[in-house]
């Protein structure tokens, strides 16, 4: 299964505050909030919802393509990328930007504020699909997950008139995208993946209530938290699923985009949509356990004991053969 995988590349810079920022806001001044927050860690990683799905699935033993803009600075992130399994060979490289820059502080609840510089990624709406398969082939699916709203629309749209199965992701880029456009992206895609509040925000925005976003779908992800993820149809199949136990709650930074690449990789192996939210949730896990969103390690024997140990033998015999050694 060939698989594109459009979207973010970035720098993280991720901070940590001791405390929590509900204690820091006032009931009734929410209009006018000026807070400063003294954190007490910064770490840098390497980051992006595009670069963390894909190297999810690299590390999985897929090979997707990275369909992306990125800065004069890549070079070093490209060799990171290549070596663990992703094809990094059509990104676009900015003559003049920097790669994108991800800000974000964590609090003792996984509370996260963020904010986001796009720097290269502002170059994505010049990327085609079409030149990009005709160098590298068809695409079985396409995953769009946020990245400059132009960009996303045009993928959605060349996916549509191409035939081409695609997973829509908007996440980050919710509060950006009018209500139009989170239709135009969203509209006839096979797999919708948010969280519980983005589908608030959606349905808000939108004005779609929650039957016609599912309508417009053919399967509907939702991730819960904590409590793992389901997956759902407009003609009534329902799965859930919980998560696996982690050892910490280090940082959750990274955890949609990895359950996304587990969903993803557990499609192109030919799993059931339990399996591949359970794989999903179980990339996830690891993710929550490290500081960085690609700093994870596991050997295949390890993946499989920890995944029979949350979803039974029969689940790991399942996804043994797929796991590399």
């Amino acid at each position: 299964m060939k698989i594109g995988v459009a979207g973010s590349v970035g720098l993280d810079h991720l901070m940590t505050f001791n405390g929590k920022f509900t204690d820091s806001l006032v009931a009734g001044s929410l209009e006018k909030v000026s807070l400063s927050f003294l954190v007490d860690s910064l770490d840098v990683r390497r980051g992006g919802c595009a670069a963390n799905i894909a190297f999810g699935m690299g590390v999985l033993g897929l090979n997707p393509v990275l369909i992306a803009a990125v800065g004069k600075d890549w070079p070093d992130y490209e060799a990171w990328l290549t070596r663990h399994g992703v094809d990094t060979s059509h990104a676009l490289v900015s003559e003049t930007l920097y790669t994108a820059h991800f800000m974000v502080t964590t609090d003792d609840d996984l509370n996260q504020i963020a904010s986001f510089f796009p720097g290269a990624m502002s170059e994505a709406r010049n990327i085609e699909l079409g030149p990009i398969m005709d160098k590298s082939g068809r695409f079985d699916m396409v995953v769009i997950s946020p990245d400059d709203p132009e960009a996303m629309l045009r993928h959605s749209e060349v996916c549509r008139q191409m035939g081409i199965a695609f997973a829509a992701d908007p996440s980050q880029q919710m509060a950006r995208m009018s209500g139009e456009e989170i239709k135009l992206l969203i509209d006839g895609a096979t797999y919708l993946f948010m969280n519980e509040y983005e589908l608030a925000l959606a349905m808000q925005k939108t004005g779609w209530t929650d039957a016609q976003i599912l309508e417009r779908v053919k399967h509907r992800v939702i991730t819960l938290g904590s409590h793992g993820a389901k997956v759902e149809t407009a003609s009534g199949e329902f799965v859930q699923v919980g998560c696996p136990a982690e050892k910490s709650k280090t940082d959750p930074t990274g955890v949609g985009d990895s359950f996304r690449s587990g969903f993803i990789a557990g499609l192109a192996w030919g799993l059931s949509h339990e399996r591949c939210a359970q794989l999903g949730a179980m990339i996830a896990t690891y993710v929550i356990e490290t500081m960085g969103t690609q700093e994870y390690r596991f050997t295949g024997a390890e993946f499989v004991s920890r995944f029979a140990l949350a979803y039974g033998d029969e689940a790991a015999a399942e996804i043994a053969a797929h796991i590399k050694a």
